[in-house]
C-alpha cells in the first residue's frame, strides 16, 4: 500500500508572493514549525481572478509530515474544524498505475490499432508495456514529413487528403493548442501526464489547472511516444490507411490496408478521429452499430490578445506571473439551442483544417509560448439530429459536408476562409475589408457574408449571443473583431455502440476516443484508450 499523504486545497498566494512561501503557509495552517514539513508538492495550481484588484494563485498540495495519519487524528479538534473544511484537509493515498507484462503464447495474434493520437498512442503504449507488441496503422505521414505537408497547405492551399491537419502522426491534436484540461476525475490521468512529460512535454502539466503543450512541442512528444512503443516491440506504419476489415461469425478476423497488407488479429482497436469519413462509411457497411448524435457548428472569433487579457485581468494584465487570459462563455436560446465558446486558444492562430477537396473548415492552435498577436476561440451553436434531414446513422456527415462546401465556395474556392467583422455581422451587412485587427489565418481571408455558409438557426443564435457575451467580457463584440468560417469539426457526429468491456457489436473490435464519441479532448481520449487496453489485457489473461 502506498504511504498516505496530507492533501491541502485552496491555499492561496498573491501575485507578489513566491511559491517558496508555501511550506510556511502550510506550517502556519497546521500550527507546526516549518521544519516539520518534510515535503510540500504542488498537485494543482490555478488562479482566481474574480476580484480583479486581488488576483490569487490557488494551490492543492500533497504534504508529508512523516506521521500524517497520527497528526490528522490529533488535529481534528473542534477548534480546527473550520480550517479542515475550508482547506479540505484529508489523507490521500497516491495512485500508482502499473501495467505488468503478460505471458506470451504462440497463438496470440498482435493487436491492430488504427490511429496515432492520443488514443492509438496510449493504447499502443499500454499494450506494448504488457508485452503484446501492437501494430499501429496511420493513414498520414510521420510527424516531420507531415509538418512540411501541412505548412505547404497553410501557405498555398495545396491539400493532401491523407496528410493534413486531421490525418498523420499525432492526429488532429498535433495541430492544436495541445490542451490537456478535462473535467474527468480519473487517476489514470497521472499516468497519461507522466508519459507525456517523459516524452518531452513541459513538467508543469502535472499540476497546472489549465495544462497545455502547444503544437510545436507536441510534435516532439508524439515522435518520442512512438519511439517508446517501438522500443517495447511495437510497430508503427505510416501512409497506411485501413481500407477494409474481415469479419467471420460476428468476430474480427483481419484488417486490410491501402498498401495491400493483410493483418490477422483478434483485437482491432480503432481511434480514427472525427474526420475519417471514408472509414466511417466502410465500418457502417460492415454492420457496426452506429447512431446519430448532436454536435455543433459555427465560427472562430479573433480578438487582439491585449483586449482579452485586459478584460480578464484589468490592471494586472501585464504582470509577469499571470498566464495568457482564457475564457469560457455560454448562452442559452429558444428551441434547445445554445451558443458556447470552445477550444479557446490564447495568443494563438486560426488555421484551415480541411481533409476533403472542395470543402473548408477551420480550427485554432497555439504554440507552447502562446505569443501570437491574437487570441481566438470557436463560437459554436449546437446541431441536433433533427437538423440532419435523415435518420441515416451517417446523416450528420452529409450535414457537415454541405456547409463545408458552401464555406469553400464563399471563400473563393482556394481554402481562403470566408470572414465577416462582428459589427457588420450584427448589422447583417457583408464585410469588405478588415479594420484595425490583423488576422492570423493563412492562406488568406475573403471578406463576405457568413450567412452564405451557415444555417439560419446558427446565424440568428450567434447574433443574439454576441451582445450577451460582450456584457461578460468587455470588447468581445467589438465592431472589428473577426468571425472566420466555418468550424464544423469540434466533435464527432455519430457514436459507435459498445458494451461495458468496450467491445462493439463485432467481437474483438473496440471503438473509442473522440471519433467514436467516448471522449472529448486529448486527456479523456487517452484515458478511454487505457480502458480499452485494460479490457484487452483482461481478455488475454482470461484466455491464457
Amino acid at each position: 500500500m502506498n504511504p498516505s499523504l496530507l492533501r491541502i486545497e485552496e491555499l492561496s498566494l498573491t501575485l507578489d508572493e513566491e511559491e517558496t512561501l508555501l511550506p510556511q503557509k502550510v506550517a502556519k495552517l497546521l500550527n507546526l514549525p516549518t521544519e516539520k514539513i518534510l515535503t510540500c508538492d504542488i498537485v494543482k495550481k490555478a488562479f482566481d481572478s474574480r476580484n480583479k484588484s486581488n488576483i490569487l494563485f490557488v494551490y492543492a498540495l500533497n504534504v508529508d509530515l512523516g506521521n500524517n495519519e497520527a497528526f490528522l487524528k490529533s488535529f481534528q479538534t473542534p477548534k480546527n474544524q473550520k480550517n479542515i473544511q475550508r482547506y479540505r484537509i484529508r489523507l490521500i493515498e497516491p495512485f500508482v498505475y502499473e501495467i505488468k507484462p503478460l505471458p506470451e503464447k504462440s497463438t496470440h495474434k498482435r493487436p491492430i490499432i488504427v490511429g496515432t493520437w492520443p488514443s492509438g498512442l496510449f493504447c499502443g503504449l499500454a499494450l506494448a508495456l504488457a508485452g503484446m507488441k501492437p501494430i499501429l496503422l496511420e493513414r498520414g505521414s510521420e510527424v516531420n514529413k507531415r509538418v512540411q505537408t501541412v505548412h505547404k497547405f497553410f501557405t498555398d492551399g495545396t491539400l493532401d487528403p491523407n496528410c493534413n491537419v486531421q490525418f498523420g502522426e499525432g492526429g488532429a491534436g498535433t495541430f492544436s493548442d495541445g490542451k490537456l484540461y478535462t473535467l474527468i476525475n480519473d487517476p489514470r490521468s497521472t499516468f497519461v501526464f507522466q508519459a507525456l512529460v517523459d516524452a518531452g512535454a513541459p513538467a508543469e502539466i502535472m499540476y497546472s489547472a489549465r495544462p497545455h503543450i502547444g503544437t510545436d512541442r507536441l510534435r516532439g512528444v508524439v515522435r518520442n511516444l512512438r519511439k517508446r512503443i517501438i522500443s517495447l516491440g511495437g510497430e508503427v506504419l505510416f501512409d497506411t490507411c485501413m481500407t477494409d476489415i474481415e469479419i467471420e461469425d460476428g468476430k474480427i478476423q483481419a484488417v486490410i490496408t491501402s498498401t495491400g497488407k493483410r493483418f490477422e488479429t483478434d483485437d482491432f482497436v480503432f481511434g480514427i478521429g472525427h474526420s475519417a469519413r471514408d472509414t466511417y462509411e466502410m465500418l457502417h457497411a460492415k454492420w457496426f452499430q452506429i447512431e446519430q448524435k448532436p454536435f455543433a457548428i459555427g465560427v472562430r472569433i479573433e480578438h487582439p490578445r491585449k483586449c482579452i487579457d485586459q478584460a480578464q485581468f484589468w490592471n494586472a494584465c501585464l504582470h509577469h506571473k499571470l498566464p495568457t487570459a482564457n475564457y469560457k462563455l455560454v448562452s442559452h436560446h429558444e428551441k434547445n439551442r445554445s451558443v458556447y465558446t470552445f477550444c479557446m486558444c490564447p495568443w494563438g492562430f486560426v488555421v484551415p483544417a480541411s481533409s476533403e477537396a472542395g470543402r473548408l473548415t477551420v480550427n485554432g492552435m497555439s504554440e507552447y509560448s502562446q505569443d501570437s498577436i491574437n487570441s481566438n476561440s470557436a463560437l459554436l451553436v449546437n446541431v441536433l439530429p433533427s437538423d440532419f434531414w435523415s435518420d441515416h446513422p451517417l446523416a450528420g456527415i452529409e450535414f457537415q459536408r454541405k456547409w463545408e462546401e458552401k464555406a469553400f465556395q464563399a471563400g473563393g474556392g482556394n481554402h481562403h476562409a470566408p470572414a465577416q467583422l462582428v459589427g457588420d455581422f450584427l448589422k447583417d451587412v457583408p464585410s469588405t475589408k478588415l479594420w484595425s485587427i490583423q488576422s492570423t489565418y493563412l492562406p488568406a481571408l475573403t471578406m463576405t457574408d457568413l450567412s452564405l455558409c451557415l444555417p439560419d438557426f446558427v446565424i440568428s443564435a450567434l447574433r443574439e449571443a454576441l451582445p450577451q457575451f460582450d456584457k461578460k467580457i468587455h470588447g468581445f463584440a467589438q465592431n472589428d473583431a473577426i468571425l472566420i468560417g466555418i468550424e464544423a469539426r469540434s466533435s464527432a457526429v455519430l457514436r459507435f455502440q459498445r458494451d461495458e468491456s468496450c467491445e462493439s457489436n463485432i467481437k474483438g473490435a473496440y471503438p473509442a476516443g473522440e471519433g467514436a464519441w467516448y471522449a472529448w479532448g486529448i486527456t479523456s481520449s487517452a484515458i478511454d484508450w487505457l480502458l480499452v487496453a485494460e479490457s484487452i489485457m483482461r481478455k488475454r489473461k482470461k484466455n491464457k
